[in-house]
């Protein structure tokens, strides 16, 4: 089986910080998913990426919503290609941190 890369462009960043683009380098075997490349930056290159992620398949809990090419995706659901690709955190919901975005409604968060 051939490996392939793709070159992911991962904007990062804090609420109330400018954002910034960062390159990595993922090898991959077709079928694999964003979300594997994701998991694998975070595993052998930079563990402080920040992301959310309950399931590794199957679009079941929507935790891994980001935006890629500027249209919302799931991480899990969209296949790593080769080439590069562009992600950011949910341009429509407040920036926790890197690629987490706040998904509770306002009236039922604990803490503001």
């Amino acid at each position: 089986m051939t490996t392939r890369t793709a070159r992911l462009h991962i904007q990062r960043g804090t609420p109330g910080a400018p954002a910034r683009t960062e390159t990595f380098q993922v090898p991959f075997t077709p079928g694999q998913s964003l979300l594997d490349g994701l998991r694998w930056i975070r595993a052998q290159l930079d563990p402080t990426l920040a992301m959310r992620f309950s399931c590794i398949n199957a679009n079941a809990c929507k935790e891994c919503m980001i935006e890629l090419e500027g249209k919302a995706a799931y991480a899990c659901t969209v296949r790593l290609r080769e080439g590069d690709m562009h992600i950011a955190p949910l341009h429509n919901k407040a920036l926790v941190h890197d690629l987490i975005t706040e998904i509770a409604p306002r009236d039922e968060r604990l803490l503001d």
